[in-house]
């Protein structure tokens, strides 16, 4: 590599470094709740059930009906996948229990509770209201 060459090279890294050090200096903290006791109250109102992690059931148990099985809202199919409209059948081995109508909703994945924990409200009545729709007409 030549002087010319280094040196261009050189120049280069260094313009980046200074570009880097200006955007940095340009990225703020992300704001913190007024209230965090309260945020972290109603975080925990919620509770998550996952009894896959022992119990009285567990999985061992491979064969035998899941202790909640049959007790969940939509047929124990996936709250979010009737809110999407499609039914998809769980074992309710991860559910969520609804604090204020202690309904119980059945999950088919973690990542499906977690995004319907995001807004469990609307989730919900987005579910139950398409859940209606569902019953009818027949299942495809």
């Amino acid at each position: 590599m030549t002087k010319t060459g280094a040196r261009f090279f050189a120049l280069l890294a260094l313009l980046m470094i200074a570009l880097v050090a200006a955007r940095a200096q340009d990225v703020k903290p992300a704001a913190t709740p007024e209230d965090p006791e309260a945020d972290s109250a109603a975080a925990m109102k919620f509770t998550v059930h996952e009894s896959r992690k022992g119990g009285d059931w567990d999985m061992w148990d491979i064969g035998r009906p899941h202790p909640m099985q049959g007790k969940g809202e939509f047929g124990d199919n996936d709250a979010i996948g009737v809110a999407a409209g499609k039914r998809i059948p769980t074992d309710c081995s991860l559910y969520w229990n609804d604090p204020d109508t202690h309904k119980i909703l059945c999950f088919s994945s973690q990542a499906s509770l977690v995004y319907f924990l995001d807004a469990p409200q609307a989730n919900a009545a987005r579910a139950a209201k398409r859940w209606r729709e569902m019953q009818k007409k027949p299942a495809s």
